[in-house]
């Protein structure tokens, strides 16, 4: 048994790297993915000069200790620092849309937000928006966009004077 480890260590260090790698996938913590990586470069050493066991610890070792501190930091840190995801309606909050259906008080407005069609009422609860008027949503409320205006109405700002006609009935 000796002898076909002595002959055969890269295959001890193969082995040991497959069983830090399936635990790393219960930790996630990154810390055992580093350990197998070096006992992976200590299978590479033990192929090459399989009688120098001090060799393959001493390499293995560094190469883990070199991942440890160099690698591991910057997954982590792309890890926990990406972008914020948002689910639900979340998405739309900040997101600018266009007014179809005159939003007034006391509701029944809607608007065209990334080519979904949105009941709307208005942020200060005492105007009215016009069709046409670029909207920007300040928050959710139900299934209810809260927007104030951004911009002047459209049709204005092309220099027509009556309201655009809107193609879609509103969602209720």
């Amino acid at each position: 048994m000796m002898d076909w480890l002595r002959d055969n260590m890269w295959a001890a260090w193969l082995t040991i790297a497959a069983v830090l790698g399936l635990a790393e996938l219960a930790s996630l913590d990154f810390t055992l993915l580093m350990l197998a990586a070096g006992a992976l470069t200590a299978a590479g050493v033990a192929a090459i000069f399989p009688g120098l066991l001090w060799l393959q610890i001493v390499v293995g070792l560094i190469t883990a200790a070199a991942m440890l501190a160099a690698i591991r930091p910057m997954i982590v840190r792309k890890i926990h620092h990406g972008q914020e995801l948002k689910t639900g309606s979340a998405h739309v909050i900040g997101k600018s849309g266009l007014v179809v259906k005159e939003i007034h008080p006391d509701g029944g407005g809607s608007i065209r937000l990334g080519g979904e069609l949105w009941t709307a009422r208005p942020y200060d609860e005492v105007s009215t928006i016009a069709p046409g008027t670029r909207v920007e949503v300040m928050s959710i409320d139900g299934a209810t966009a809260v927007v104030y205006p951004v911009s002047d109405p459209l049709h204005h700002q092309l220099g027509n004077t009556e309201p655009p006609k809107p193609n879609d009935p509103p969602q209720t």
